[in-house]
């Protein structure tokens, strides 16, 4: 039968995508309904047909799933943030097991029999609500004029107007609305993408879970000799009213870019940093923590990690699975502010990070030096480059290496340099499963072994996920260089065929 755009059906739900969209079938045809779950018996209307799947927009849940919760979040479908809100969060954890799971085994090529194995649950949230310590929201203009700040609707720069995300700190609400009754009481204009002109473009959040300290940085289109912004006093006394107020900067970003955050930092009151400290817990007895925190200075740039709770799990887990004891040299790969660097520091002999970011290095240096740790070394480069200089040059080696790169993987290069060190162990850390597959198949045809895989839910009510892996040296030393057995455009191609990641 052939399907066309408007087209009204009825399909039940019965698998969903590793991006969360749910699959229905219509006379074995597929088709892929944002905001459905598996379960659901829905009446949709299809918005593109493909040769041999099609898409549609879900119009009413007609028989709801048993796994259908009610949303927190009324805004959930426009904003698209939150791609799986509505479903019980026992179920999301299960949808992320298997993403990670079925990642493994299609792209890794990993056998079924080994990853079930050695895959442990996956690591839960009690409430998987209020977690995220930062949040960056788009400021623009209504129909009548007057200046929003929300999230962009899914795929579009569309401006979603909600002041209350639940996924963010409780304080978010009441800083956004002060901003927003300052800009409109001093008629401060929004920043029009269109045009490039308008001042206030994105208002960024960061909390210090542990510290309870808040900084708030408005990102502006200031021009010329403009060093500040109308009736700025004003906007200061407001903020200063939240309690634990503690920076207070303007990021100028003058640019016609999608990127959020320009290159110059002003600030207009309070330090120019915040802290928070992240424990070390006990990855095999509960997360109980065991051990001092270490404490983070954190900058409007700097990448921390979203989710505190969870990442004292997370790196707990890394440092478990990194098996020190005292006696190793450790190599952190894609180091960032030194978060890993310093928690491995605690029980390794020495400890070496890479990050291409200068800034970041030297948060990661001051870090250092605030905690006391005295054994922790930081260099500016990328890994592919650093790694082989101070290996073949100076002779610095590895019992572990650490890897916790960005959502693309690892690049060919790094890769290459860790099949060449040949460390005894390699933790690699990621927050994109696929990637992580990809990357696994070449250490281990390099002569790795994969002995443990953990999950951790960093991001509930999202298709996110990160995963831990544990991998042992077969032997001493790999025979040869191993090459990217997969091709992007493989890894791509296996993904789309793949979409299927059935609970």
């Amino acid at each position: 039968m052939d399907y066309e755009k408007n087209q009204t059906l009825t399909v039940e739900i019965t698998d969903m995508t590793s991006e969360g969209e749910g699959v229905g079938k219509k006379d074995g045809f597929p088709f892929f309904v944002k905001d459905t779950i598996i379960g659901d018996k829905a009446e949709i209307r299809v918005t593109r047909v493909k040769k041999s799947y099609a898409y549609g927009r879900l119009e009413k849940v007609l028989t709801p799933s048993p796994f259908r919760v009610e949303p927190k979040c009324t805004f959930h479908r426009q904003c698209g943030g939150c791609q799986i809100q509505s479903m019980s969060y026992e179920k999301q954890l299960e949808f992320k097991q298997a993403k990670v799971r079925n990642n493994l085994i299609r792209i890794g090529g990993f056998a079924s029999e080994k990853i079930d194995k050695i895959m442990e649950p996956i690591v839960g949230m009690e409430e998987p609500f209020y977690y995220r310590n930062k949040a960056q929201y788009p400021v623009g203009t209504n129909r009548e004029g007057e200046p929003i700040t929300g999230f962009y609707a899914g795929r579009t720069h569309s401006i979603v107007a909600n002041t209350q995300c639940y996924l963010g700190t409780n304080e978010n609400k009441e800083i956004l609305e002060i901003i927003l009754a300052y800009m409109k009481e001093n008629k401060v204009s929004a920043y029009d993408e269109t045009t490039g002109k308008g001042l206030i473009r994105h208002v960024l959040i960061r909390k210090g879970f542990c510290s309870g300290e808040i900084m708030v940085c408005l990102v502006v289109n200031l021009k010329g000799k403009q060093r500040e912004l109308p009736a700025q006093q004003k906007l200061l006394d407001r903020l200063l009213t939240i309690p634990n107020m503690t920076s207070v900067s303007l990021n100028i970003n003058t640019e016609r870019t999608n990127v959020i955050l320009g290159q110059e930092i002003r600030l207009i009151w309070g330090k120019e940093t915040i802290q928070d400290t992240i424990h070390v817990c006990d990855a095999d007895n509960n997360f109980e923590r065991t051990g001092r925190g270490i404490t983070y200075a954190i900058s409007p740039v700097s990448f921390y990690q979203v989710n505190p709770a969870q990442t004292e799990k997370l790196y707990s887990l890394a440092l478990s699975y990194a098996g020190l004891t005292g006696q190793e040299t450790v190599w952190d790969l894609y180091c960032g502010i030194g978060t890993i660097s310093l928690f491995l520091a605690e029980k390794a002999k020495r400890v070496y990070g890479v990050e291409v970011i200068p800034q970041a290095v030297e948060n990661a240096r001051e870090n250092a030096v605030s905690n006391g740790i005295t054994n922790a070394e930081f260099f500016v480069g990328k890994a592919e480059e650093v790694l082989p200089q101070k290996y073949e040059k100076e002779g610095i080696f590895a019992d572990v290496i650490v890897v916790d790169p960005p959502r693309k993987g690892c690049d060919n290069a790094c890769l290459d340099t860790i099949l060449k060190m040949a460390p005894k162990r390699v933790v690699y850390v990621s927050c994109d499963s696929a990637t992580l597959a990809r990357d696994l198949k070449v250490l281990c045809g390099g002569g790795y072994e994969v002995e443990r895989v953990r999950a951790v839910d960093m991001f509930p009510m999202t298709v996110g996920v990160e995963t831990v892996v544990f991998l042992s040296n077969r032997k001493s030393k790999p025979d040869t260089h191993v090459k990217l057995s997969l091709s992007m455009d493989d890894y791509y191609r296996i993904k789309e065929e793949g979409k299927n990641n059935q609970i």
